[in-house]
């Protein structure tokens, strides 16, 4: 009677042990993206697996060695270094503080252009020395790798799980087209907002014209930038008849790093695994000078400020006037900041080169958290329940503060109009409006209530895709299909053209008979 459950237990065990041996390739994106992924590659190791990241010569955040992963140094450069970018977030800071207007918009978005434009061209230059280089690739197939991890905001992960022939899973919220539903799910424009947008789910009709002009604009952007890039490049090496896109939809899991407590209500898909605030934890002890620190704020609490890892500092005149509204309150400040050190700044203010940020959040003493709008802080603000004062600067950024504004957890200023009286205004309105601590309890509440947790959640879809040698079965083939296909225009098409010739049948018919009927007639009148 027990030879079944030991043959039971046996088949796990082994399940588990080919697990365990498992080898994964990570093509990752460096800045704010690394640090998300690095969270999932750290969990891969400790779950026993073999993971091998892939780097180019200019790596920012990845680090060439590391005790949870290999890295392969490429002799390449992937465009992505701190001094390019620095200069790129230094000319967006620039251009927001010219106003809120459609030219500054403008001028955003095609400055914003020009820097995606050299990133793929980058991207894509590195990709094809790696498909060049045969001592490398032959390297990456007899290693045997279960599977690909890789963020969709570029596309070499993508381009190269295919030419390895291996099973794909993407650590996504982003592709090289946009937020990553409209890739892979249904987006009827009628209720889901493009980002950017800055439009909820329910949509007035002026507001329905704006977020279609807004798809068609994005529309644009990816014809002329993301299109001649990647176009002859999957031609060249996959065939004329393959689209670029074809090989993203054909990834076999989606970790979104999203849900719906910060997403708006929409389709997915079968293989679309939401995992947002995985990278978050319950907070550990601080240090013991910075927790003496926050204790002295009594009852007041503190005020934590930091603006993410690609932005070090603001403009002197923004960090003074910052740093006056701070020191008119009681409460104590933390604050990231590597820039000169403002001359307003008050006793109750702590300037850090960086800071716990998830243990500080996660201190029951933290009242307000002033950021940028970065994914991973607003969904650790989440977990938290933490509310937030904005101050967007770039990418996704104001889409991300926009969605928790009108969730009323978050008070919103915008860069080119920010000064000492109307941060503090904002800081003092969600210090001591209740709804807005009210409401972030809700949705904190609202994320925390899962049956697992997001991270568990993601590694049990990395193993099943190790174990299955892919998730086939969830992946729709609606990729295969082409736009008429996909609209069933073809097949409205024909109905209409059967509709017609019926149409045409029946008035040809009646012609018929009416003209025999009239020459009958006419004949016995005759």
């Amino acid at each position: 009677m027990y030879r079944p459950i030991l043959v039971a237990l046996a088949v796990v065990l082994c399940s588990a042990a080919l697990v365990n041996e498992g080898k994964v390739l990570v093509f990752p994106l460096d800045g704010s993206h690394w640090i998300n992924m690095k969270v999932i590659i750290e969990e891969l190791h400790s779950r026993g697996l073999e993971v091998t990241v892939l780097r180019p010569s200019d790596a920012w955040y990845i680090k060439p060695d590391s005790p949870h992963y290999k890295s392969i140094t490429l002799n390449v450069a992937g465009g992505f270094d701190h001094d390019n970018f620095g200069e790129f977030v230094k000319r967006t800071v620039e251009i927001r503080r010219q106003g809120a207007s459609f030219w500054t918009r403008m001028a955003l978005e095609i400055d914003l252009i020009k820097e995606s434009n050299k990133i793929h061209r980058m991207v894509l230059l590195m990709i094809e020395e790696m498909f060049a280089d045969d001592k490398l690739m032959k390297s990456l197939r007899d290693t045997k790798y279960d599977l690909v991890l890789t963020d969709p905001a570029i596309g070499g992960g993508v381009l190269l799980a295919h030419r390895l022939g291996l099973p794909l899973v993407l650590n996504v919220r982003w592709t090289i087209q946009g937020e990553g539903h409209q890739a892979i799910a249904p987006t009827p424009l009628s209720y889901v907002p493009i980002p950017w947008s800055e439009l909820t789910d329910k949509m007035t009709f002026t507001e329905r014209v704006q977020n279609m002009l807004t798809y068609i604009f994005m529309s644009l952007q990816i014809m002329y930038v993301v299109d001649p890039n990647y176009i002859p490049f999957v031609h060249r090496h996959f065939g004329p008849n393959v689209h670029y896109m074809e090989l993203f939809q054909s990834a076999d899991i989606w970790l979104m790093r999203n849900d719906f407590t910060f997403e708006w209500p929409r389709p997915t898909m079968p293989n679309i695994v939401y995992m947002s605030g995985f990278q978050c934890k319950p907070a550990k002890p601080l240090p013991k000078e910075l927790e003496d620190f926050v204790q002295s704020s009594g009852e007041h609490g503190v005020i934590v400020m930091t603006l993410g890892t690609l932005v070090e500092k603001l403009p002197e005149d923004i960090t003074e006037d910052i740093a006056a509204a701070f020191a008119q309150l009681p409460q104590k400040v933390i604050w990231r900041h590597k820039g000169k050190r403002p001359s307003t700044l008050g006793n109750n203010t702590l300037m850090l080169d960086w800071l716990p940020q998830n243990d500080l959040l996660g201190h029951p003493k933290t009242r307000v958290f002033v950021a940028h709008g970065g994914t991973n802080g607003m969904q650790e603000a989440i977990y938290h329940g933490v509310p937030l004062v904005g101050l967007p600067l770039m990418f996704d950024q104001p889409d991300n503060f926009f969605r928790m504004k009108a969730r009323g957890v978050a008070k919103v200023l915008d860069l080119a109009t920010v000064n000492r009286d109307n941060f503090l205004e904002a800081l003092k309105e969600v210090l001591y409006k209740p709804s807005y601590k009210e409401k972030m309890k809700v949705l904190s509440s609202l994320h925390r209530d899962q049956p697992m947790k997001p991270l568990d959640r993601a590694m049990f879809w990395i193993e099943f895709v190790m174990r299955h040698k892919g998730a086939a079965h969830l992946r729709t083939e609606s990729y295969k299909m082409s736009t008429i296909q996909y609209h069933s225009i073809d097949v409205a098409a024909f109905l209409l053209a059967v509709v017609l010739l019926i149409f045409a049948v029946f008035i040809a018919a009646v012609k018929f008979l009416w003209r025999r009927l009239f020459y009958r007639n006419k004949v016995k009148k005759e």
